[in-house]
């Protein structure tokens, strides 16, 4: 069965229903930006800019448009995603650094040796010395893109909202609770999915945008020579007349849904993003960031106080008024779904390569594995969105504070592609240089005006940032060190267990072979062992035979048996008459049929022992059906011996009528470094970061959690991991 997942590849008219649903999930983020974006440039509380500054404004605002999302993200970005088909700043990382693909028949095998050899020692090149600093800028860069999905929402809906105070100037002081009730509403229905959600905001994205483009048109014609903006020199022209770095900090508000475009890549696929953004997507915010020049130019004073919503046509409490109100208001909710759902993708990314803990993920799409639900990150980022609208009460400290988490993403993304065009494409270095050169530079004058803003508000994505990257690293490092634990002690099944022929008593006092077998547990010679293993000389211990049937749950890949068997045969010894070792392995597709779910491999040296694959699909319930797998076990007992199975298939039977689940639990305990000067504050930190942080999360989010549900009943062997 194929484990791999790639990427979805569609054509026609399922292309185009795909494409249209980009912009409901997509685009609503860099959509919304002409709610803000002048504003941000020139506040309504300053003067009032003049004409060539106007258009120098508005010519920045296009080429940025241009160069980034358009050029960057969906024509060289974008194919840059995983062979799975992911995006965002730890697909690049992954790319450069692909996961070792699993072998599901190398953990059925249980008599192979899969312990860790000693490596020889070989010369480390340069792409592997930058391995952790790589994996902490792409971690760090996938966290600041988790924090922008609490800015995202508190951002576009508080400036939507504002709308309200043009029209009824009487409930400004009402624009924070709004929000927040809007808000509260937009988390609440992230359950129902990806898919439903955008087959309902697709449509209201798509009026939203011809909105933009018909107001756009219209405004235009209140002064045309508006289209001197194409010009780039008017505005290189513009930061050399005022000498205002400042200013580059409103532009950026204009492209903060880029990363969105490369995060939400999971959810979609390439092409359909490629088709929705340069057909429909960019023409129409060209076309409103124009016409809102347009009218600043010929209106200036009057359209100041709100440049978005002084704009639309006709008056403040007119019809077409409330409708694009109403509009703005749909398009900032779904707008904020854009980073949401990128938010989710980029938490299955990191969970799915043990890079964060394991939280519990529901997917929603029948047929797109990156359409994931996750009810904590869900909560959590409501949560902190509601304070972060509640505290930061004023719309520019907002923006300050959003625009720089997008910026240092962006910056992050441009350096590991041009890692990715040398090392991965294979590419000449002129080809790296020539990507990162022009669009490195564009991100860092982005990024070093985001950076002044650390002040004023942009402290605060840079410490949820920082946190979860402590949380991610930490993670990474202690998971590896478990692992490595495991397969360290993972033991070949006949050097820990010898089964011999037992013997009967006759009638006349004789003794003959059984036909039952006797178990043996080898361990060191202890004094004078009644019974010693001829091959080895070491001494055994002989098991009690138990009639049930055990599942012992493999949770790291590989040959041999677990570190939870040999545990548990020592705490208790005996042997089940029917002992399994089930590892999990989810295929790309949403569901697997019953009688596809099981693979088993039987092993011939030790009787009663058998390897199982169990395959689900990614929408699949992890249930584990005793009767299904016995019959599968049954089958290979009389494939392998079709004349006298029959004994030995009612005695399985009859044994595995119920069946124990044994599932390990590492009690990690951090090693003691000798030898060096700063040995005991080493020692100390390790401590406090396995045994008083790693310990406590893993036992908050077991590695369980996505798929051992519904077990009869589970026993965990706990076990002390010195890591």
């Amino acid at each position: 069965m194929n484990t791999q997942r790639t990427a979805v590849k569609l054509t026609g008219w399922s292309l185009a229903f795909l494409s249209f649903q980009t912009l409901g999930i997509i685009y609503s983020d860099i959509g919304t930006s002409p709610l803000y974006v002048l504003n941000g440039i020139w506040p309504s509380s300053g003067p009032v800019p003049s004409k060539e500054d106007i258009i120098g404004g508005v010519s920045a605002i296009i080429w940025s448009l241009t160069l980034l999302p358009l050029i960057k993200y969906c024509f060289i970005v974008l194919s840059f995603g995983t062979g799975e088909g992911e995006g965002g700043s730890f697909a690049l990382y992954q790319g450069l650094y692909p996961r070792k693909e699993v072998d599901v028949d190398a953990d059925r095998t249980l008599t192979g040796d899969s312990r860790f050899r000693e490596s020889v020692a070989v010369k480390k090149t340069v792409k592997q010395k930058a391995r952790w600093p790589l994996l902490l800028w792409c971690l760090f860069g996938t966290a600041l893109t988790m924090a922008d999905g609490v800015f995202t929402p508190a951002v576009s809906v508080t400036s939507a909202v504002g709308g309200i105070a043009v029209a009824k100037p009487s409930v400004s002081k009402d624009i924070i609770p709004i929000s927040i009730v809007f808000l509260l509403l937009l988390f609440f229905v992230q359950q129902f999915g990806t898919q439903r959600l955008a087959f309902i905001f697709s449509p209201i994205s798509f009026i939203w945008f011809l909105i933009l483009m018909g107001t756009g048109i219209y405004n235009i014609t209140f002064f045309p020579g508006i289209f001197r903006a194409f010009d780039p020199s008017r505005a290189i022209l513009l930061f050399v007349r005022t000498r205002d770095y400042d200013l580059l900090a409103g532009v950026l508000l204009a492209v903060t849904g880029c990363e969105a475009i490369f995060a939400n890549l999971g959810q979609f696929n390439a092409t359909s993003i490629r088709i929705s953004f340069a057909g429909f997507v960019y023409p129409s915010l060209v076309l409103a960031y124009l016409g809102q020049g347009a009218r600043l130019i010929e209106n200036g004073p009057e359209v100041l106080i709100n440049v978005f919503y002084k704009t639309i046509p006709g008056p403040p409490n007119g019809p077409l008024y409330w409708i694009v109100f109403v509009f703005g208001i749909l398009a900032t909710l779904i707008a904020s779904q854009a980073l949401i759902t990128a938010t989710f993708s980029l938490i299955q990314q990191v969970i799915n390569t043990k890079a964060f803990p394991p939280l519990r993920m529901r997917y929603t799409s029948e047929t797109i594995q990156g359409q994931v639900y996750i009810p904590a990150v869900n909560w959590t980022l409501m949560i902190l969105t509601v304070v972060i609208v509640a505290v930061f009460s004023d719309l520019a400290n907002l923006t300050n504070a959003y625009g720089f988490a997008v910026a240092t993403v962006m910056f992050s993304t441009s350096w590991l592609i041009a890692v990715q065009i040398y090392y991965v494409k294979r590419l000449s270095i002129i080809f790296a240089l020539a990507y990162f050169i022009p669009f490195g530079f564009f991100d860092g004058l982005f990024w070093g005006a985001g950076l002044k803003k650390v002040p004023h508000g942009a402290w605060v994505p840079l410490l949820i940032g920082s946190i979860l990257l402590g949380v991610m690293a930490l993670w990474v490092w202690s998971k590896g060190l478990e692992d490595e634990f495991d397969g360290k002690n993972r033991m070949n099944l006949r050097h820990f267990i010898r089964q011999k022929q037992a013997e009967a008593v006759l009638d006349d006092g004789s003794t003959t072979e059984s036909t039952d077998m006797t178990y043996y547990m080898i361990k060191e010679p202890a004094g004078n062992p009644e019974v010693t293993d001829e091959k080895t000389g070491r001494g055994l211990t002989e098991l009690v035979r138990i009639p049930t049937c055990a599942i012992f749950h493999k949770i790291a890949s590989g040959q041999g048996v677990p570190h939870t068997f040999t545990g548990f045969i020592r705490q208790w010894p005996s042997v089940p008459r029917v002992v399994i070792f089930l590892s999990v392995c989810i295929v790309p597709k949403a569901r697997v049929p019953q009688e596809e779910r099981y693979a088993v491999t039987k092993v011939r040296t030790v009787e009663g022992f058998y390897g199982v694959t169990y395959y689900i699909g990614f929408r699949d319930d992890y249930d584990v059906k005793i009767e299904d797998l016995i019959d599968k076990i049954c089958t290979i007992e009389e494939q392998l011996n079709p004349t006298g199975s029959a004994h030995v298939i009612r005695e399985i039977r009859a044994v595995s009528a119920s069946a124990t689940h044994i599932a390990p639990h590492y009690h990690v305990v951090s090693k003691t470094i000798s030898g060096r000067f700063f040995a005991p504050v080493v020692n100390y930190l390790r401590a406090l970061l396995i045994e008083s942080l790693y310990r406590r999360l893993a036992t908050m989010f077991p590695e369980t959690a996505n798929w051992l549900t519904s077990a009869d009943e589970i026993i965990r062997v706990g076990i002390n991991a010195v890591i």
